[in-house]
């Protein structure tokens, strides 16, 4: 008996040391495969409601009483690439521009807002290339994670998202691209993101990404109410991961976040107004549309 409890302290010694560093203080547990997993049964298991707003767009919601911590209220588009829908960007130089309101104009299925604005005399503060013209150059000063990543979409109308280039945002090739940041998940894989109030605070937030099966993501997180309290940076590419985006990038939130459905019109609840309604919607620069 005490060969048998003397060969379980061992075990137990093992177990225990190999759970430290060599300089004896212990590792934390790596529960992110967990998470992820944890994550996507809940997504999967989630209540959404749906509605196929045309063949190969899907419009899905729903309020979270429990996700990461917290009550949340989403919005997804899940629009699938291979059916040749067109994406364009309606923007304004200066003044402001109602995702709304461009929706409507240009007939659009689904809308949602696009990057960072002046919010004084409008137009974009980050890099913006329409048409094969740069509209707008990113501003002096402006924080660079949240300009280190881009939607661009080639000739034949594909979009994809990927990293600045090193040699400046002037080299993509493609006629439209629209910075943002920060950037989310490049390659399939999450990035590591700045210890800024910017990526740490709980916001409203909108992000879009990849799949591998070439399907674009788009979510809208509503925040700043206790019916929906937003999510971190990290949260919400956590988020866009356990969605299956293998590429993904944060664009403008706070009360800018903004979905629009053709027949129903703003879906989420936009936070300017400071209500918990579909009245908040803040004027843009720049916006999504999807026909």
């Amino acid at each position: 008996m005490k060969k048998l409890n003397l060969i379980y302290y061992f075990i137990f010694l093992l177990i225990f040391t190999s759970c430290e560093k060599n300089d004896g203080t212990q590792l934390p547990y790596d529960y992110s495969q967990e998470e992820t997993l944890g994550l996507q049964e809940t997504l999967e298991k989630a209540d959404w409601k749906t509605k196929q707003v045309a063949e190969g767009i899907m419009w899905k919601h729903v309020q979270f009483s429990q996700i990461f911590e917290s009550k949340q209220y989403i919005n997804m588009f899940e629009i699938d690439l291979t059916k040749g829908f067109d994406i364009e960007i309606p923007y304004v130089k200066t003044g402001f521009l109602k995702t709304s309101d461009a929706a409507t104009r240009a007939n659009a299925l689904v809308a949602f807002n696009g990057s960072y604005f002046n919010t004084s005399v409008g137009g974009s503060t980050v890099f913006f290339k329409y048409d094969n013209v740069v509209q707008n150059q990113t501003v002096n000063g402006f924080n660079p994670y949240r300009e280190n990543g881009a939607m661009v979409i080639d000739a034949s109308g594909k979009p994809k998202i990927i990293l600045k280039p090193s040699s400046g945002w002037t080299s993509v090739a493609e006629p439209i691209a629209l910075a943002g940041g920060p950037l989310l998940i490049q390659n399939g894989e999450e990035l590591s993101q700045l210890n800024v109030d910017f990526n740490t605070a709980r916001h409203p937030r909108t992000a879009v990404g990849i799949t591998a099966d070439q399907k674009m993501i788009v979510v809208v997180v509503d925040g700043r109410s206790s019916q929906s309290q937003g999510l971190t940076i990290p949260q919400l590419s956590s988020l866009m991961k356990a969605l299956g985006c293998v590429s993904a990038v944060n664009y403008d939130g706070g009360g800018s976040s903004t979905a629009w459905v053709k027949g129903e019109g703003v879906v989420n609840f936009p936070s300017d107004n400071g209500k918990f309604d579909h009245e908040g919607e803040r004027a843009v620069a720049t916006v999504f549309t999807v026909k």
